[in-house]
């Protein structure tokens, strides 16, 4: 150390004190405010990015209700969409129902009067051939009777006393 100070030069001490005062002014003047300035500018700039990203969450939560409220609305109208559907079906499901037992009540009817009306056409036929039939039996058993003139003879005898009685 005692070296150090034998060589201590007051002159160039001086001369290197006023090189860094020159420049620290000129480090001052041309390289720091450049820098804090650069230094506050990125600030700013980290503040803008912080609140953008705060107002991009908020209206990102906003965008989600919004989402969830017209979701909903959604749900709703599929369920009244489908309750009207099922209610449209069950009235077309009546309606045809009623339309087709009124069709078959209908035929049903219409049947049972063509059934009648072959019935008593059936029964007027076997009135006309039991009728005819009969005719032909008593021709037969009158032919059959009456074939000897004693016998046609009684016969007349016969409706003439019922004839009188009456």
């Amino acid at each position: 150390m005692d070296q150090l100070l034998n060589d201590f030069s007051p002159g160039l001490f001086f001369m290197q004190a006023i090189i860094l005062f020159i420049l620290i002014v000129l480090m001052r003047k041309f390289a720091w405010k450049p820098i804090l300035e650069s230094l506050d500018s990125r600030e700013e700039g980290i503040k803008s990015a912080l609140d953008a990203a705060e107002e991009a969450k908020k209206e990102l939560q906003n965008l989600q209700s919004d989402n969830e409220r017209i979701l909903n609305e959604a749900r709703a109208q599929r369920d009244a969409i489908l309750k009207d559907a099922r209610e449209l079906k069950e009235n077309m499901i009546a309606e045809a129902t009623t339309e087709a037992k009124t069709a078959s009540d209908k035929i049903v009817a219409q049947a049972k009067s063509t059934i009648e009306g072959e019935k008593k056409a059936a029964l007027a036929e076997l009135k006309n051939s039991v009728a005819d039939l009969s005719v032909e039996i008593a021709e037969k058993v009158v032919r059959q009777e009456l074939s000897s003139n004693k016998k046609q003879l009684e016969l007349v005898e016969s409706m003439l006393a019922d004839v009188a009685v009456n």
